[in-house]
């Protein structure tokens, strides 16, 4: 059974786009507990002591702070855009403008600001946090936004990864504290091509749950990696940043699960559950819990209900392709990933395995297609490579 945290990928940009492909973690559950939520302070569900201190600093304070290198950047660079722009535009130009900072998109590692900007590379929440930090040092107000898309999922193992996106939107300091009444003196800054970012419904969210994403990306992260213990302490930072981020406790249950602490676990997992009932990610988890407790009555039942909301689950036939694929069946397999594809176009590891299975029908030129595509929306300069050199063998082989 997957095991699901639901978390959010973030968005991309098109390829004249100096950073193509933005993509990163960020928690899908947003939804904030409603007034008749189980009222429950968070520190009952943390279990500080089944874990080693974590192997490096955890702080909030670190997310946004401005380096020297950062400042000494605002002070050299950025003042000739202000010559010509006002402050947002001169932002936004001199961080991802054409011959600027040159950032390289990577979604291996959550930077915070002060880390994106000393890498030059980062995941689109990464660049959402430094870009924020900028702003914060020139005086501007930032405003966070979560875009309303349909939900799509990514994987790492056998944890699987929903995919969401977020934006911030730049104004001009007022007196009063507040953003500038009129279009002009708001800019939001997105990482989507501009035609797509006219038609998005958002959501503005609150600084402390941009950080709690941050932090439960890092949790997740480290869960990924194998270090439980700091996962444990990321995750439980994300909830007390943001006590009514139900996708921190959902990370949080999963950490306890792998740690082998069912019944911490548990009790997690169903508080999302009395909060949002029909919460698909903490139900998922929880069947896996229970499952691996024993009760497997109660498992098989959490596991129908869910099949009754979600009857086709996010790599079900993901699945059955690769199911097909070692039976000999590359017929089956490439109508199986065609499916994956027509409900998340844009993720790499099913135009990859397409990819395989159009080879082995012969199919060279659909085959090279969808190869490609797997290396253009790939989200590591690991996988991209892995494709790009997949793609030169099947050239080189396959000549047409």
């Amino acid at each position: 059974m997957a095991r699901r945290l639901g978390i959010e990928w973030s968005g991309w940009l098109d390829e004249e786009t100096p950073i193509k492909s933005l993509a990163c973690l960020l928690l899908a559950s947003l939804l904030a507990a409603c007034a008749s939520a189980p009222e429950l302070r968070p520190e009952r569900l943390f279990n500080d002591q089944l874990f080693r201190a974590a192997s490096a600093r955890i702080s909030a304070d670190d997310v946004f702070a401005v380096s020297d290198d950062m400042k000494h950047y605002l002070r050299t660079e950025f003042t000739g855009a202000l010559r010509t722009k006002d402050r947002q535009q001169g932002l936004f130009e001199a961080l991802y403008g054409s011959g600027q900072l040159k950032l390289d998109y990577d979604s291996a590692m959550t930077r915070n600001a002060a880390e994106a900007f000393a890498a030059r590379s980062g995941n689109c929440l990464s660049l959402v946090i430094m870009t924020a930090a900028f702003a914060k040092e020139l005086g501007l107000y930032t405003r966070y936004q979560s875009v309303i898309i349909e939900e799509t999922w990514s994987r790492s193992g056998d944890i699987y990864l929903s995919v969401g996106h977020v934006n911030l939107t730049l104004g001009r300091k007022q007196v009063d504290g507040g953003f500038g009444h009129a279009e002009t003196d708001l800019m939001t800054i997105d990482f989507l091509p501009p035609q797509d970012i006219r038609h998005q419904r958002v959501r503005v969210i609150g600084e402390e749950t941009l950080v709690a994403m941050y932090m439960n990306n890092r949790a997740v992260e480290a869960l990924t990696a194998g270090e439980i213990d700091d996962a444990y302490w990321w995750a439980r930072e994300a909830v007390r940043q943001d006590p009514k981020f139900l996708g921190a406790y959902n990370t949080l249950g999963v950490v306890y699960q792998r740690h082998r602490n069912p019944e911490a676990a548990d009790g997690v997992l169903r508080y999302v559950l009395d909060v949002e009932p029909a919460n698909i990610h903490a139900m998922s988890n929880l069947a896996a819990v229970l499952k691996d407790s024993g009760r497997v009555a109660e498992a098989a039942a959490l596991t129908r209900k869910l099949a009754e909301i979600e009857p086709d689950p996010p790599f079900k036939f993901y699945h059955l392709g690769i199911a097909a694929l070692e039976n000999g069946d590359y017929r089956a397999a490439r109508d199986l990933f065609a499916k994956e594809v027509d409900r998340a176009a844009y993720y790499h590891e099913f135009h990859f395995w397409l990819a395989i299975a159009h080879l082995g029908l012969g199919e060279t030129r659909q085959a090279r297609k969808h190869m490609t595509l797997a290396m253009e929306n790939s989200t590591t300069r690991g996988d991209h490579n892995l494709y790009a050199a997949k793609l030169d063998r099947i050239k080189s082989s396959h000549l047409q």
